[in-house]
């Protein structure tokens, strides 16, 4: 083994180097993940002075022996979404609760499953991965969270061969309201090249923003409705947020009548930017749209969104 322990360390970056793949970890100690995002949490954590000072880095294997000296908790629950849907909301929810851990959208995750490493050997990274996500940094943590990329929807059925009995649910919104977010301030799946490969692509000219977003919205939801209906994922419209944690969420994320109530603690604020207090927005944003872009979602995106309410119904 390259080093005998990383209590207190988590990988924040998996990239390959002339072939080899490396891990780079950072010292957390026992400070949880609260932020809205990993990357927030990697940034903070950079600044303290002891991460300025030493870095580690590692063989890719190292993931599999750590998880072998130190099994992390297992994924208790993933959640998939189509962006802009109140994904966030949900993870920072969960984030009030002491004996969760919450791990959303980690690059490290992402970079492993749209990688080109052998199967056996990527799937034996992502399990040890997760495992240093799962670690008991504080003792008192029972269940591990996480969230994924939109786009890593097209990379679901890899996850599910490493964790076949961990439940999921896929969250989803109006299209339209999506859209006209990615046209606001555009995600970098919604903007062409800057992705790279992933299940949005279509190979197909566009011709404008509109055109471009809600094409890929469109092969994001029904993605997620295949799988949805594939592989027995839980439905869940942003309309449903935040009352379902106290009802059928709660019975999904398996939540006592305790924490059901802790989890409310952050449903007043914005998920993004939990300094500011949390305002509607859907009929504003339905307003905003152009003619040009109910057009184009109407075409590309309708037809999922209305079959995984139909599916959420039954």
């Amino acid at each position: 083994m390259e080093c005998l322990s990383f209590d207190g360390w988590l990988p924040i970056r998996v990239w390959p180097v002339d072939g080899q793949w490396r891990v780079d970890w950072c010292w957390f100690g026992d400070t949880p993940l609260h932020q809205p995002f990993f990357r927030e949490a990697v940034d903070d954590a950079l600044r303290l002075p002891f991460n300025q000072a030493f870095r580690r880095q590692t063989s890719l294997a190292a993931l599999t022996e750590w998880q072998a000296q130190s099994p992390g908790i297992a994924p208790s629950a993933f959640i998939l979404h189509a962006s802009r849907c109140g994904s966030t909301l949900l993870s920072q929810m969960l984030a009030q609760l002491d004996d969760h851990i919450v791990v959303s959208e980690p690059p490290p995750l992402d970079a492993l499953l749209r990688g080109d490493l052998p199967d056996a050997e990527r799937r034996a990274a992502i399990v040890g991965l997760l495992s240093a996500y799962g670690q008991r940094r504080r003792g008192v943590e029972q269940r591990l969270v996480v969230k994924l990329d939109a786009w890593n929807i097209g990379e679901w059925p890899l996850l599910q061969t490493c964790f076949p009995d961990t439940p999921w649910l896929f969250l989803y919104r109006d299209p339209l309201e999506i859209a006209v977010s990615h046209l606001r301030r555009p995600g970098m799946h919604m903007v062409p090249g800057m992705l790279g490969d992933c299940v949005l692509e279509d190979g197909l000219q566009f011709e404008g923003r509109e055109d471009f977003i809600a094409r890929r919205l469109g092969r994001l939801l029904e993605a997620g409705l295949l799988h949805c209906r594939g592989s027995g994922g839980l439905a869940v419209n942003y309309s449903e947020l935040p009352d379902a944690m106290a009802g059928r969420l709660a019975r999904f994320f398996r939540l006592n009548d305790v924490q059901t109530q802790q989890v409310f603690a952050a449903a007043a604020q914005h998920a993004k930017q939990p300094s500011q207090v949390f305002v509607a927005d859907a009929e504003d944003k339905r307003r905003e749209a152009s003619a040009l872009l109910q057009a184009r979602v109407q075409t590309c995106a309708r037809a999922p969104y209305e079959a995984l309410e139909k599916l959420r119904g039954a």
